[in-house]
């Protein structure tokens, strides 16, 4: 008898199954966004044949009034997370989908709507501009904060496979405010700064030598001919 124990307690535990996703092929991606009680958001995305592309659905449903209306769009790349905010306090909610596509950065696109009165309105979130766009090799990382929208990235040097990071980050803070995205650069940073000071100041400085012994020569050939002519009307 003390022997069977032994062994039944050596036994190990079945192997514990595979957790199934709540989703089947061709739905690659489902979050439930619970806005508040009977207000409830399913997005989803789904395609077949690629993995990089396809299509997005937000299907918002009402239960308090039994309306149940559909969103969607198509997708570039593939869905990361997928968020809830109001941030222009309107008490109309915001989804906001993280997509993530791969070229030569791992770069981030975001599919934003506001829902009222049981209708989506498409909002344009604002591409990054040449100065938020120097050092970005993707990977983005998004969050709500205090109701608002951020969005933070490490900043790289150099291009393609060559980048490496600086261990530095860039933070964008988003706000919206008549269905208008504004944005705020909360991070300082520079990726340049050794290049600027050491560079510029030895230009500058050639530049203006250069220029004054032009100047110092011409005044001189100007004089030189005055006099010249001067003399040669007393002569006359």
């Amino acid at each position: 008898m003390a022997a069977c124990n032994q062994q039944e307690k050596k036994a190990s535990p079945p192997p514990a199954s595979p957790k199934t996703p709540d989703y089947v092929a061709p739905f690659r991606f489902h979050k439930l966004i619970e806005v508040s009680p009977g207000q409830d958001y399913d997005v989803l995305s789904w395609g077949r044949g690629t993995a990089t592309k396809g299509s997005f659905l937000i299907l918002h449903s009402d239960s308090a009034a039994k309306k149940f209306t559909t969103t969607t769009g198509d997708l570039d790349g593939t869905i990361v997370d997928v968020y809830n905010s109001d941030m222009d306090l309107d008490g109309n909610p915001e989804i906001l989908i993280h997509a993530r596509g791969t070229d030569s950065t791992n770069y981030a696109t975001i599919y934003a709507f506001e829902f009222s009165g049981g209708k989506a309105d498409k909002l344009t979130f604002p591409r990054l501009t040449s100065s938020q766009r120097k050092g970005y090799h993707g990977s983005d990382n998004f969050y709500i904060k205090e109701g608002k929208f951020m969005r933070e990235f490490p900043i790289y040097n150099g291009s393609g496979q060559d980048a490496k990071p600086t261990g530095a980050k860039r933070v964008l803070e988003y706000g919206l405010h008549d269905n208008s995205f504004s944005v705020k650069q909360l991070s300082k940073d520079s990726t340049d700064k050794t290049r600027v000071t050491t560079s510029a100041p030895v230009t500058t400085n050639k530049s203006t030598s250069s220029s004054k012994k032009s100047s110092k020569k011409h005044n001189s050939e100007k004089k030189h001919k005055k006099k010249k002519h001067h003399r040669s009307g007393d002569d006359n």
